[in-house]
């Protein structure tokens, strides 16, 4: 044995080791934390009722479609398109050139005759009135045979003595305004050359 001194040992309590609790609960509480994150992110990633294409991975890439936040708006409602209408079709003009209507067929002489004998008739009837009265009662009769001598004109005769009658007519007209302005002025009828004018359109109906 050594004469050197041994050192005194004594029983001495242990320091308590530290705590470790809270510094545990607060990585427990990060890990669920982002286990949170992680499963709400997969459930606005991941496509909804459609199932993944074969070999597809089961974790969306970002690329692959849109991130969606939780606040996200609902997509707007599309526009809808406008259909032209159509001009509306204008209807051809039809091309069928429009024919006159037929002319009048031309009357027979016989015909004619028996339109303007009543008128002929009474030309020498008025005639023979005036020449036997004188003032306003002559300037009336003459005045209603003029009227008649209008009618006279105004009827198409046959083609056959369109020109004679014309003519004919003419000269009626002009004996009677000759006839008119003499009674008119005082002087007595004169009715020789209106009643041949008379007579000459008789003949040419075959009167």
């Amino acid at each position: 044995m050594t004469d050197e001194p041994q050192p005194d040992l004594r029983w001495a309590p242990l320091e308590p080791k530290p705590r470790n609790r809270g510094r545990v609960w607060l990585i427990v509480g990060l890990v669920v934390a982002a286990l949170v994150i992680v499963g709400v992110l997969l459930f606005f990633l991941l496509p909804r009722g459609e199932s993944p294409a074969p070999g597809a991975s089961g974790s969306p890439s970002p690329s692959a479609s849109p991130s969606v936040s939780p606040s996200a708006s609902p997509s707007s409602t599309p526009t809808p398109t406008q259909t032209e209408v159509p001009p509306p079709t204008v209807a051809p003009v039809p091309t069928t050139p429009v024919t006159a209507p037929p002319p009048a067929a031309d009357p027979s002489v016989d015909a004619f005759r028996g339109q303007v004998q009543g008128w002929l008739d009474d030309a020498l009837t008025g005639l023979q009135i005036a020449s036997g009265t004188s003032g306003q009662d002559a300037t009336s009769v003459i005045e209603s045979l003029q009227a008649d001598a209008q009618r006279l004109g105004g009827t198409a005769p046959p083609g056959s003595i369109e020109s004679a009658w014309g003519a004919a007519v003419n000269d009626y007209v002009q004996t009677l305004a000759t006839l008119h302005s003499e009674v008119a002025a005082g002087a007595p009828a004169t009715v020789d050359s209106a009643r041949s004018a008379v007579n000459e359109l008789r003949g040419i109906v075959g009167l």
